[in-house]
């Protein structure tokens, strides 16, 4: 092993006791490598990184959890499979209005004490209540007050809802639903911060796999394992004693690391490089679609040309589509281009690949029918933070648009300005991400294709995909849910707001002897997955 640098750094953390221990230590614990930053043990604040997401759901509990199933060759979390986790079962009536939780009477917070109904009660409060990242996320699911929670009993507590909502329990199983011990915060709360926000930024209280051993915001976490906490399967603690989750901002640092074995898991290398440790392999890589998220090209359809219908289907049918894949993901991803929609089409999911090819004939028909046979002048933007897929994306976009009279100017923009305009509605044509922890085609359509708020990039306001996303929201029955959904995918083709182009690869690069790897709705590891052989 290199004792150099970064990875030195690393050694150095673990270089305890004889060289056996120090072998034993290091079979025992996982590190984990990163480009981004743990900022918070308190995944509800504003600001909240995705790694702070990920430290939390193994030091945190959740009413409940959710299944996982198979996509391809690899696991990938289950929307439609919710078990319990706090809960080691819950009901829901027939009439989907109550949601009832029977809680493990062995469940303990890290400190030994008795997890309870109060606990869940008043941290379900405080999710709807505080000002935070929660209250908007599990709106999305009808979950918005304090009447809503009811302690029946010490070990069973029950949810209200005002309708049937399909998201209600999954809501529950995202990080924001945390279980905190409620007589550790309210010691730490004051007048001014009655949820103990300030305090719970920096100490973490859950009764979750894993507790925070150290916490260097911005560089490093040290998490050791709760071996009270069982839910490893089949019924067994955590699968290591110890993770390490770093900050290494450099990805040829990340890369170097993983290789060479100073780091066993990295979850955000560059597409070129993923697949060059692939090629030589050394290590597992394994390289899943993320499923729940959509890399488009956005219009604001409020601002001319993109007002009109016309206008964003001919820029649809004049993009480099293989070309603009293969050199910004190396063509690591699932395509969202080129489709054919038969009998049956589209499916009743979101997103779902579009029947749009690259065609500049067609293209050129289409502006010449919104009035524009020649063709107009617009910028096009992305955050400087995806450069390394945006810049070569944005390079043939320019060219071929070209060839049917639009010209456009490229701006690169750092992240605060992309978000101040995304959110100001300033951008005419830009590209963008979008993800959704629960990934059902309404939730996507009424957070993303609704309303006057920043996630609607394209400030589409359509009676029909607003009427539609309401309706199945609130969809008991599958096979009118699946017809809703397709409705709503032919309104999107017919306006084309947006375009999707692909869902990228989350390429997770590990050691050999790492294994349990499950691609998880946050895109984080979920640590308590993984073990070693």
């Amino acid at each position: 092993m290199r004792t150099g640098g970064l990875a030195g750094a690393l050694i150095v953390a673990l270089a305890l006791g004889a060289a056996p221990a120090r072998a034993q230590s290091r079979a025992e614990t996982l590190r984990y490598v990163t480009g981004a930053a743990v900022n918070t043990l308190d995944p509800t604040m504003p600001g909240t990184t995705r790694e702070a997401f990920a430290i939390s759901l193994s030091t945190y509990d959740r009413l409940v959890t959710f299944g996982r199933k198979k996509l391809g060759d690899n696991w990938v979390f289950d929307l439609d499979s919710v078990r319990g986790e706090l809960a080691e079962r819950y009901e829901v009536s027939p009439d989907g209005l109550t949601l009832t939780f029977f809680l493990r009477k062995d469940a303990k917070f890290q400190d030994g004490t008795p997890v309870t109904a109060e606990d869940v009660k008043w941290s379900l409060d405080r999710a709807v209540s505080a000002k935070s990242l929660a209250g908007p996320q599990l709106l999305t699911g009808s979950l918005t007050s304090p009447d809503q929670f009811t302690v029946v009993d010490p070990h069973t507590f029950k949810v209200t809802l005002p309708k049937p909502d399909r998201l209600a329990l999954p809501n529950l199983a995202t990080v924001y639903a945390i279980v905190i011990n409620s007589k550790v915060a309210k010691a730490h709360a004051t007048p001014e911060d009655p949820w103990a926000q300030g305090w719970l930024k920096d100490h973490a209280i859950g009764s979750g796999a894993y507790s925070v051993d150290v916490f260097k915001p911005g560089e490093q976490v040290v998490l050791k394992r709760n071996a009270d906490w069982t839910g490893a399967a089949p019924d067994k603690p955590a699968g290591f004693k110890r993770i390490i989750a770093q900050t290494i901002p450099d990805p040829a640092t990340r890369a170097n690391l993983v290789e060479k074995g100073d780091a066993d898991i990295v979850i955000d290398l560059q597409a070129n490089d993923a697949q060059a440790l692939q090629g030589r392999g050394k290590l597992k890589v394994i390289a899943t679609p993320q499923f729940n998220a959509v890399t488009l090209i956005s219009f604001n359809t409020k601002m001319p040309p993109f007002d009109k219908a016309e206008v964003r289907q001919a820029l649809a049918y004049a993009l480099p589509y293989d070309a603009m894949f293969k050199a910004a993901l190396f063509g690591r991803g699932k395509p969202l281009f080129g489709a054919s929609w038969g009998e049956g089409d589209p499916q009743p999911v979101f997103p779902v690949a579009q029947p749009v090819t690259l065609d500049l004939p067609k293209a050129k028909a289409l502006l010449a029918k919104a009035g524009l046979p020649d063709g107009f002048s617009t910028t096009f933007s992305f955050n400087v933070g995806q450069a390394a897929t945006a810049e070569p994306m944005a390079a043939l976009i320019r060219e071929s648009l070209e060839k049917i009279g639009v010209k456009i100017e490229i701006q690169k923009l750092p992240d605060a300005q992309m978000s101040t305009q995304i959110s100001e509605k300033k951008l005419p044509f830009f590209t963008e991400g979008i993800v959704a922890w629960l990934p059902s085609p309404d939730y996507f359509y009424r957070n993303f294709y609704t309303g006057n708020q920043r996630w609607n990039y394209s400030s589409i306001d359509d009676p029909e995909i607003t009427e539609l996303a309401a309706k199945a929201r609130f969809e008991r029955d599958p096979a009118k849910y699946d017809d809703e959904a397709r409705a709503l995918n032919k309104r999107h083709l017919a306006l084309m707001p947006q375009i999707p182009v692909w869902q990228p690869n989350q390429d997770a690069v590990m050691a050999q002897s790492v294994e349990g790897y499950t691609y998880q709705f946050h895109r984080q590891v979920d640590y308590r997955d993984l073990s070693r052989k």
